[in-house]
């Protein structure tokens, strides 16, 4: 098989501390999204009163928020694919911190009424418009700087360290919620799970300042000029199609099958906060522990089928598992736990290579901002509010699981015909392809013809 990688090309020299901060730094961004998932119980109260639809207008908050997401990944995309990686990491970590630090210093309903919600859309919006460029922009880092066989194992790491995030998230809020009475937390004590967030963003940030730029992207901006939007469309457009369709099935997964889980279980279920979030706690630590497992499956027997094996088992699992979470017996709303964030962290896991690797280097992230962004913003933005809503007005308890079935049956087609990207183990290792490869005819078409 020929290599894709340009002649002369650089190959991955990011020393391993190096890699292990930009692994790490995951971590933010994945606790802010689940710490408001995880108090929207709390913050609907906080920031809406006692109104019926309470945790429906928090939920929609955060929908609505979730749009800004494709913006900004597209001005972060064009951002990476101009001057670098390195610049979109330390921008959308400053603008981070921001916003967590601002959503601590919130006024709350009970001091400003009504306007009080307007407050709230805006600084999510912004933390949103921040994580267009974070996780794509992380993912993207990795995969471009580690080598060919391990991609897979390198970057379930960064999804397994953002895991952290939300296990980090769901235990201080469990606590929090344990040791304060229902007055004291809407008070203030919603504010310091906030607080620990904006201490978390300024240290990754720090950190952050000490990451090189890739060498792929190096040697893709000295042979070839930045690439604009209609060209990305143009010469890109079925892997951002396959792009799509598998951020799709990994958000649905996601966040409805983990993070809306303590929710659904409050207000659906009716569950006590504190049990429903030492669930999630559990559910993290589970993530954590099976995306590694995950990543180096994908190395070892590709991508392809390693995406297909979990999309059928997100077809069958999801509802009998949505099912046993309502029942009486606390020990099958554990193993329910268990499995859909098994199935939810493996797929988020294969997917951290699976989807940048559809791109070449030239346009990567503007090109990850429309398939992934979009896909991420319509299936983990709003599917949580859209299932609520949905569950709510039916009476039918299996909403969410009925989603993430639908949605990983209509994936397996377009991934059974997407190319594989995994290096293959018993040949030489498959480098993503470059700029100057691309200009010579490999596109993301490239990969399939040469895999």
């Amino acid at each position: 098989m020929p290599s894709l990688l340009a002649p002369g090309a650089a190959a991955p020299n990011i020393p391993r501390g190096r890699l292990a901060i930009a692994v790490v730094s995951t971590i933010v961004e994945w606790y802010d999204f689940t710490l408001f998932l995880y108090l929207s119980s709390v913050l609907s109260r906080v920031f809406f009163g006692d109104s019926p639809t309470g945790v429906l207008m928090t939920l929609a908050t955060f929908a609505i928020s979730y749009l800004l997401r494709p913006v900004g990944g597209l001005v972060f995309g064009y951002v990476g694919d101009r001057w670098g990686r390195r610049p979109v990491l330390l921008a959308s970590m400053a603008l981070m911190f921001l916003a967590t630090a601002g959503m601590a210093a919130l006024p709350t309903y009970a001091q400003v009424g009504e306007s009080a919600g307007v407050w709230l859309l805006a600084i999510r919006c912004l933390m949103a418009f921040s994580v267009g460029g974070e996780y794509t922009g992380i993912m993207t880092y990795l995969l471009e700087s580690s080598r060919a066989r391990n991609r897979g194992l390198v970057t379930s790491l960064a999804a397994s360290a953002s895991e952290f995030g939300a296990l980090l998230a769901a235990g201080i809020s469990a606590l929090t919620v344990a040791v304060m009475s229902a007055s004291e937390m809407e008070q203030w004590g919603w504010r310091i799970p906030f607080i620990v967030g904006g201490v978390l963003a300024a240290l990754i940030l720090a950190l952050r300042s000490a990451l090189p730029e890739t060498p792929l992207f190096l040697q893709s901006r000295a042979s070839a000029q930045h690439e604009p939007l209609p060209r990305v469309l143009r010469r890109q457009w079925r892997a951002i199609v396959r792009t799509f369709v598998i951020s799709g099935l990994c958000s649905a997964a996601y966040y409805v099958g983990i993070i809306y889980l303590p929710t659904y279980l409050v207000s659906v279920r009716n569950w006590s906060e504190s049990s429903a979030l030492g669930l999630a706690t559990l559910a993290a630590v589970v993530v954590v522990l099976a995306s590694p497992v995950a990543g180096w499956l994908s190395d070892r027997y590709g991508r392809r089928k390693t995406l297909l094996v979990l999309s059928i088992a997100a077809v069958v699992l999801p509802l009998p598992m949505f099912a046993a979470a309502g029942q009486p017996n606390a020990g099958a709303a554990v193993a329910a736990a268990v499995v859909l964030a098994c199935l939810a962290g493996s797929l988020s896991a294969v997917g951290a290579s699976a989807i940048p690797e559809q791109f070449d280097v030239r346009g990567r992230l503007t090109a990850l901002a429309i398939g992934g962004t979009v896909a991420t913003t319509i299936f983990g933005g709003i599917a949580p509010y859209a299932v609520q809503s949905l569950t709510e007005s039916t009476g039918w308890p299996l909403v969410p699981g009925l989603l993430i079935a639908i949605v990983a049956l209509a994936a397996i087609p377009a991934i059974r015909r997407g190319p594989e990207t995994a290096a293959p183990r018993d040949q030489q290792p498959m480098p993503l392809p470059t700029a100057s490869h691309a200009t010579a005819g490999t596109d993301a078409q490239g990969v399939k013809d040469h895999a």
